[in-house]
């Protein structure tokens, strides 16, 4: 990179703006963002007001033609986090899902913007069988206009400073096969984060209650038959099998290994498990709190994501939620990006 020279990024499927947080974080500057969710756009404004935000549908948008994106001079990487639920195994319809095809958005702006790196995120599901045929078009398209698609790369992003159990898909297309080389050798790795590290010091709160300092930490107005469910729930990881006989859902009668997680307690000297679009619901996995009778709180939702501790988010409770659950971790894409930078850094 030219001495002095700013790195600049454009970031599609922006969602939240966890990709755009990290970027910044590292000393990008973010050219430009794209997402067509009105309640994620809103959220995106919130923190990041000086990125050129397009509010539009990515497959109504033709890069070549929309000044706002032909005025762009140069760029360093090219971030595409396409949605995760064609290629989630928690989607009962993926073969099928439309959606899945939307990677293939990203070669329109390839062409255009002629990023030096494009980086692709999703679950580890985009590295499986049934997504063979869609990256091999995405390979052909991609090398009609000079980049090679590397091979997909699975990692667990408590593996790269997130206090969560995180397994995720990323791969890069780049000019040469020395980028995909390095990318495929990189060693990403951060010292591991544990619950305790990320939301301990957060006020405690009982069913209901509310933070007056911080608007996402409430915790949900519990029935007092989950509240007696959790008090019988050993702290610091105990799980719904620790339930006395008349507390028990029926519908998990004699199905101790099945949604063993529904009611279960993190850890605090561990990662927490995967946070979903649930991350707030004791019954939709181990989203209780380690000791205190309840679910967590979105900003301990958003924290265990690694969004900055003050960190903006638009909408009601279950839109703030899925907002969270589908966010990129921010501290990974940071733990990756001084790989990304070596690589943008080598011969073209």
């Amino acid at each position: 990179m030219a001495e002095g020279r700013e790195r600049t990024a454009v970031d599609l499927f922006c969602g939240s703006g966890a990709v755009s947080a990290a970027l910044r974080r590292r000393g990008f500057r973010v050219l430009a963002a794209v997402d067509n969710d009105p309640i994620a756009c809103r959220t995106y404004k919130l923190n990041h007001s000086k990125t050129r935000l397009l509010k539009q549908d990515i497959q109504l948008l033709n890069p070549a033609k929309d000044r706002r994106l032909r005025s762009i001079q140069s760029v360093d990487l090219l971030v595409v986090c396409a949605p995760c639920q064609p290629f989630s195994s928690q989607n009962q319809k993926r073969r099928g899902d439309p959606r899945a095809a939307l990677i293939l958005e990203a070669v329109k702006f390839a062409a255009e913007l002629k990023p030096s790196l494009i980086l692709f995120e999703n679950v580890s599901g985009l590295a499986g069988p049934g997504s063979h045929e869609l990256l091999t078009e995405l390979r052909t398209r991609l090398e009609a206009h000079d980049y090679l698609l590397g091979l997909p790369r699975r990692i667990d992003a408590a593996d790269l400073g997130v206090p969560q159990r995180r397994i995720r898909c990323v791969m890069i297309a780049a000019r040469t096969k020395a980028a995909l080389s390095e990318f495929q050798q990189a060693n990403f790795s951060a010292p591991r984060s544990t619950v305790r590290e990320a939301i301990a010091d957060l006020p405690a709160l009982a069913s209901g209650e509310r933070c007056n300092r911080d608007p996402l930490h409430f915790a949900r107005d519990h029935r007092a038959i989950v509240i007696q469910r959790l008090e019988h729930i050993p702290h610091n990881g105990g799980s719904r099998a620790d339930l006395p006989k008349h507390l028990q859902l029926r519908c998990h009668e004699g199905r101790a290994t099945s949604y063993s997680d529904v009611y279960g307690r993190m850890c605090w000297d561990q990662v927490a498990p995967t946070l979903t679009t649930g991350c707030t619901d004791v019954t939709r996995g181990r989203f209780a709190h380690p000791d205190q009778d309840r679910a967590i709180s979105l900003r301990e939702a958003a924290l265990l994501q690694t969004f900055p501790k003050k960190y903006k988010f638009h909408g009601n409770a279950s839109e703030v939620a899925r907002q969270i659950g589908n966010a990129v971790p921010v501290t990974m894409v940071e733990a990756m990006l001084p790989a990304l930078e070596k690589i943008m850094d080598l011969p073209s």
